[in-house]
């Protein structure tokens, strides 16, 4: 029976109208834009595309993908080009750009404009390009000249020296198509086998660079211009980071001062020479004054250890973010990290403040992120992810090591944690703390506690006299009837501050959300609370559901989302 209640939609939160309609707006601009549609386009299709609409949808993105069809963007849309230079601060490249083809011209004049005469200063690379990879790192940053990217670059300047901006453009007439020009001897052999894969094969007389793209490009009676500027790109996001796109970055790195974030994924874990490869050239370039690299995030890393490489690698990181997956099979080719004895090095004090890691492996050892809070005095979040300790072992030194080493602590998000045995430190923890978030997400708290009501008593007058303490987060904790308990954060004298509570994915029954809403009618929050209660079998009874939320809303933003209870699975998981 699917659920008849009509308060149980997803609900997504803005904070002001404006914002709500620059999101409309900008959903928009993509779905017409790259020809994508849903029924409501399909209705409107004749109001929505047109030159006008959009011109004011274009005002509202900040991120452009780079995809069919930018051809347009040359022709009949070559106004909204220019307006997206003075608006788009982050680029993403989402298809292969094939560098063999002609109409690649296209996509890196338009990538130009964007990174060289507009105000982008993000690019984020979806695939798996090594060569244009290179050839957006070119000039922008790094004082790097990839030798293969140099290569085609005169290779093809040399070819279009005889051609004219119009066959240039024309792309169709004799002797600028591919597989039309002059024969392949004649051109400088490209040495790419480690940078890409492209066919070497008919390649035509047309330019990468940027330069004479742009004269390409421009209008005839448009304004002349002299040299173009380049560019500096500060913010680095490489989301299908492989060994050959990796080897084109490490070369570039040592001089990439301008560089202040860098984001690596892989969807195959990194090998350790690769990780040790990226520790090299980011230490290059932390040991100049003029390294401006601050954001490091790396996904996926083969073990633990490797953190510390990066952070001994680049120690003026203020924000690290890294995803671990151990393979469980086959030997390690590299030992645990070797410590030097008398070295300091690894009790270096780091300004680092921000750390988030996520680790997927059958046991962790915990000294690895005990020792780095320890050196991380200024720290101010932490998000830790499925840790898995060795039987018999708890987390409560995690506990113990940020009460004595991070006073400036303001947002912990543990998940997928055992914290069950973990509550006297937590306790002491919150007794002196600027925690202004605390998330606790599928960490089991209740499951060793003897008596839950009263250990979660004890939890919530904790968390009440922390007045910095704003939001919280319980999601997956199966609370069930022990939700009641929490609305004594707002009971007393000095009711908490909280201003979002998350309660999601606890399997709350209709009627112990009533007793909830009872007992917080009688301690109303002081401020508007934001409840989220989404993925709760609110359907086992609607009535009863609907009229718990019908208490709340006087004085509380509700998040809710429907449950079908017959997703036994679901239950069974929600009930374990």
């Amino acid at each position: 029976m699917s659920s008849s209640l009509p308060s149980t939609r997803e609900v997504t939160d803005f904070d002001t109208e404006e914002e709500a309609k620059h999101e409309v707006m900008r959903m928009l601009f993509t779905l017409v834009f790259y020809g994508f549609t849903n029924p409501f386009v399909k209705r409107n299709i004749a109001n929505l595309n047109t030159p006008s609409f959009l011109w004011a949808a274009a005002k509202c993105i900040k991120h452009f993908l780079l995809t069919t069809p930018v051809e347009s963007l040359t022709a009949e849309r070559r106004p909204l080009l220019n307006l997206l230079e003075k608006r788009i601060w982050s680029v993403g490249v989402s298809q292969s750009i094939d560098i063999s083809k002609r109409r690649t011209q296209t996509a890196l004049y338009v990538l130009h404009r964007l990174l060289d005469h507009g105000v982008a200063k993000k690019i984020v690379v979806h695939v798996q390009c090594p060569i244009v990879l290179a050839w957006i790192l070119h000039g922008r940053g790094s004082q790097y000249v990839n030798p293969d990217l140099k290569e085609l670059l005169e290779s093809k300047k040399a070819s279009c020296v005889s051609q004219t901006a119009s066959a240039s453009a024309d792309g169709a007439g004799g002797g600028s198509g591919l597989g039309t020009g002059a024969p392949e001897e004649q051109v400088t052999p490209c040495k790419r086998s480690k940078l890409d894969s492209a066919e070497e094969s008919g390649r035509s007389h047309f330019t990468l660079d940027p330069q004479v793209l742009c004269r390409t490009f421009t209008p005839r009676d448009g304004p002349s211009a002299g040299a173009c500027p380049w560019g500096r790109i500060d913010c680095l996001d490489i989301r299908q980071c492989g060994s050959d796109s990796l080897r084109v970055l490490n070369s570039a790195l040592p001089t990439f001062f301008c560089l202040r974030s860098l984001t690596l994924h892989s969807f195959l874990t990194f090998r350790d020479s690769d990780v040790l490869s990226l520790a090299k050239a980011l230490k290059q370039l932390s040991d100049s004054s003029h390294s401006s690299l601050a954001d490091l995030s790396v996904s996926v890393l083969p073990c633990t250890w490797l953190v510390e490489v990066l952070l001994d690698a680049s120690p003026n990181l203020t924000s690290l973010t890294a995803e671990i997956q151990t393979l469980m099979w086959g030997q390690r080719l590299l030992p645990q990290r070797p410590r030097a004895a008398g070295s300091g090095i690894s009790a270096e004090r780091l300004p680092l403040e921000k750390l988030d890691i996520k680790v997927a492996e059958l046991q962790t050892d915990l000294r690895f992120v005990t020792s780095v809070l320890r050196r991380c005095p200024q720290f101010t979040s932490l998000r830790l992810a499925g840790i898995r300790l060795p039987s018999g072992s708890s987390l409560s030194q995690l506990f113990t090591t940020l009460s004595e080493s991070n006073p400036l602590l303001r947002s912990l998000n543990l998940e997928d944690l055992k914290l069950s045995d973990c509550l006297p430190e937590i306790l002491n923890l919150l007794t002196d703390c600027k925690l202004e978030e605390l998330r606790f997400n599928d960490c089991r708290l209740l499951e060793q506690w003897s008596n839950k009501e009263e250990s979660l008593q004890r939890l919530v007058e904790a968390l009440k006299a922390v007045p910095s303490l704003h939001a919280l987060s319980l999601a997956q904790n199966r609370l069930a009837k022990n939700v009641c308990v929490l609305a004594e954060l707002f009971s007393g004298p000095a009711p908490g501050s909280v201003k979002r509570l998350d309660v999601s994915s606890n399997f709350i029954q209709p009627a112990e959300l009533l007793e909830f809403a009872k007992r917080l009618r009688t301690h109303r929050p002081p401020h508007r609370l934001t409840l989220d209660l989404r993925v709760n079998p609110g359907d086992r009874d609607p009535d009863t559901w609907n009229a718990a939320l019908k208490r709340l809303r006087p004085f509380c933003v509700l998040l809710v989302k429907g449950w079908s209870s017959t997703d036994t699975m679901a239950d069974h998981i929600s009930n374990m």
